[in-house]
């Protein structure tokens, strides 16, 4: 049973909020999952919150049991926060199981989820909305399979799967060896692959919160310890830095968090998301990167940095995020799926 508020708007502990961390996964981000799960179970007030743990292998076992999808078959659960990156956990799949079980959840829901993902997708959506972003192509296995790709930008190149997270399978090619070996890459992770102008630059990250009225906090800026903010350096070499708050004038950083709401907005994003921007030397302007729906939540993740800088501390955080997570599924209550 979910823990209610008083008729004086104080916490009145009637029972704990059962939560369920389901963290692992079927994804190149596995091992963070296991990281951010921890720290994310550890932030838990163990007065106000019971947790169950839903361990999935690399192989996508569950440990203990998969959740029923099933409206009322998982009684023991008042609310799910999935701490799953990249494919399998953060694309919609999973999002589509709770729906179906009924259960409230934090993060965005299915179609934010896939549309975030998917870099194409999310790009399309944020260029409907007239957003900047970089200039990209897109092609396909097949093509890369065949060698029958070209492209238009100058070098160098980012080559992406459309469909991966934490800079898996992302390579920077400078000339047109490079660049097979980088399209033979990515075409292992995905079917879809993105080729982008590369932009000479900064990189900045912004976080965004809420659901119909989301807030972003004060953006960081990320300075990679190689060529680009790669996985190594991300979670391995421990050299990149993170400056926040940025050294930006007032007026690009208040840009900048507007355009991480717009962002979050354009793909539907409710609950939490966090927004990559680059931001180009030469013309100083800011291009939407990407939008992460389930940001890393480790020790050295900056979604949770940001919001303590802008005056949210982790604890609280993962408090507002499940009360985001019931408030939505309350209000999901008010529509009709038969006549």
């Amino acid at each position: 049973m979910v823990a209610q508020a008083s008729a004086c708007g104080l916490w009145s502990p009637l029972m704990k909020t059962r939560v369920a961390i389901i963290y692992g996964g079927r994804s190149g981000e596995h091992e963070i999952s296991l990281i951010s799960a921890e720290a994310v179970i550890a932030a838990l007030d163990p007065e106000r919150y019971s947790v169950s743990r839903y361990k999935i292998g690399k192989t996508g076992h569950w440990d203990p049991r998969p959740i029923t999808p099933e409206p009322g078959a998982t009684p023991d659960i008042d609310v799910v926060f999935p701490v799953l990156h990249g494919t399998f956990g953060e694309d919609g799949t999973m999002q589509g199981l709770f729906e179906l079980a009924d259960l409230p959840y934090v993060g965005a829901n299915v179609l934010a989820s896939a549309a975030s993902m998917d870099k194409d997708a999310m790009k399309r959506l944020c260029r409907d909305r007239g957003l900047p972003i970089v200039e990209y192509k897109v092609v396909s296995r097949a093509d890369v399979e065949a060698d029958t790709v070209t492209c238009e930008f100058p070098f160098p190149m980012f080559v992406k799967p459309a469909n991966l997270g934490s800079s898996v399978g992302i390579s920077k090619a400078h000339n047109c060896a490079e660049m097979k070996t980088a399209l033979k890459t990515a075409a292992l992770y995905d079917r879809k692959i993105l080729i982008e102008r590369g932009i000479e630059g900064r990189e900045f990250e912004c976080a965004v919160l809420g659901n119909d009225n989301p807030e972003a906090s004060f953006p960081c800026e990320i300075v990679p310890s190689r060529e680009f903010y790669d996985y190594e350096d991300k979670y391995e070499l421990n050299q990149a830095r993170a400056i926040l708050p940025p050294d930006l004038p007032r007026n690009e950083i208040y840009e900048m968090r507007r355009l991480a709401v717009e962002c979050y907005k354009a793909v539907g994003c409710e609950g939490m998301g966090r927004v990559d921007f680059l931001r180009e030397t030469s013309t100083a302007r800011l291009y939407v990167n990407e939008i992460n729906t389930v940001p890393g939540f480790t020790p050295i993740s900056m979604f949770p940095k940001m919001w303590e800088y802008s005056g949210i501390p982790y604890s609280e955080l993962i408090d507002r995020l499940i009360a985001l997570a019931l408030e939505r599924h309350a209000a999901k209550k008010a529509t009709r799926f038969t006549r």
